[in-house]
């Protein structure tokens, strides 16, 4: 039976300290581990869900979408170390199409580099680019639907294969885990996933990454896309012209590889430490490109200057320890100028 929270103030500060005690017991007994603070506040959101008379409904979708999130996380974990793409295309190409063809390619040339692929386990582009990487360096994130998502057989049954019930918690790993992203022509799906990637990108809410529009030699799928978000984005200023930046449209698989490991050459990773932007980089910048940079890409700067650090900042828990650093206070807006500010760290010799 639902029992009501106190509302007067001593009964209510009563409550709350005897049920922290019995989180923190049931902790110790069921879930010792080093972030607990984090699981205490969990159980807190179950309480406060049960106070709110929450609908059965609403409680089966927190259950599942917690539970395919705790074992998509746990299937992930062993491979942290290693970067991965996310791959999108149509379900519906045939295995001797040309964009089949280059997509499989594609996951072959990146598979070379060392990196794994993540794609949604059906066919097509996705079961291209399994096709290319190999099922030993894919990831395969599915997704329950009444038509047309069968398990392709190069990830099918596999220890990295992933059943989704929902979208946005599939959505979620695909940007989470990926160091990049590559989009093969497709249907509204690969539309939505392209455009969700970029803006996550130009908003912020994810750290930078390539996102590289690939199509068949001489295709033009993708040019004509592009035609469209200048002709009607673009001119009607609903993006800024750096936008375009965010993206690179080719129709060679080996350009989309270059772009994705020329992103990475002095650019590392970047994470946020309260206000202040910290890009680790895989070496230091010379004194003229920081001299450069200062005077280039100012505008992006809510105050203070750019400034560069031989290692960790304080609040970065000691990441990456021997990595320098690039630290500054991004206007968290200007997304286009910042992929472009990294264009150029990654033209340093």
């Amino acid at each position: 039976m639902h029992q009501p929270q106190p509302t007067d103030h001593p009964s209510r500060e009563k409550f709350r300290k005897a049920r922290a005690e019995a989180i923190e017991k049931f902790l110790d007994e069921f879930a010792p581990c080093d972030n607990r603070d984090l699981l205490f506040q969990m159980i807190v959101t179950i309480c406060r869900l049960a106070a709110d008379n929450a609908e059965r409904g609403d409680l089966k979708i927190l259950n599942s979408a917690l539970a395919e999130l705790r074992y998509a996380f746990k299937v992930f974990a062993p491979y942290t170390e290693i970067p991965k793409v996310s791959i999108f295309g149509s379900a519906r190409t045939p295995e001797d199409h040309p964009q089949y063809l280059e997509a499989k390619r594609f996951g072959e040339l990146i598979m070379k580099e060392g990196w794994m692929v993540i794609t949604g386990a059906g066919g097509g582009i996705m079961q291209a680019g399994h096709h290319g990487a190999s099922r030993e360096a894919s990831f395969g994130v599915a997704i329950s639907l009444p038509f047309e998502q069968e398990t392709n057989s190069y990830i099918d049954e596999d220890p990295k294969l992933v059943q989704f019930k929902y979208f946005f918690t599939r959505k979620l790993m695909f940007v989470k885990e990926a160091r990049a992203i590559v989009l093969f022509p497709g249907g509204l799906g690969t539309q939505d996933e392209g455009f969700e990637a970029l803006t996550l990108v130009q908003t912020g809410k994810a750290v930078p990454v390539p996102i590289v529009l690939c199509d068949e030699p001489g295709g033009t799928y993708w040019l004509q896309w592009q035609a469209y978000v200048k002709a009607e984005l673009l001119v009607n200023k609903m993006i800024d012209p750096e936008d375009l930046k965010l993206f690179r449209v080719t129709d060679d698989a080996q350009v989309a590889v270059d772009e994705i490991l020329c992103f990475y050459k002095t650019y590392h990773s970047a994470r946020y430490v309260e206000d202040l932007l910290v890009i680790r980089l895989n070496k230091a910048l010379p004194d003229d490109v920081m001299q450069e940079i200062s005077e280039r890409f100012a505008s992006i700067l809510v105050r203070g200057k750019f400034e560069q650090h031989g290692g960790p900042v304080d609040g970065e828990n000691g990441e990456f320890p021997d990595l320098p650093r690039l630290t500054f206070c991004f206007d968290r807006r200007s997304a286009g100028k910042l992929r472009m500010l990294i264009d150029r760290i990654n033209k340093i010799s």
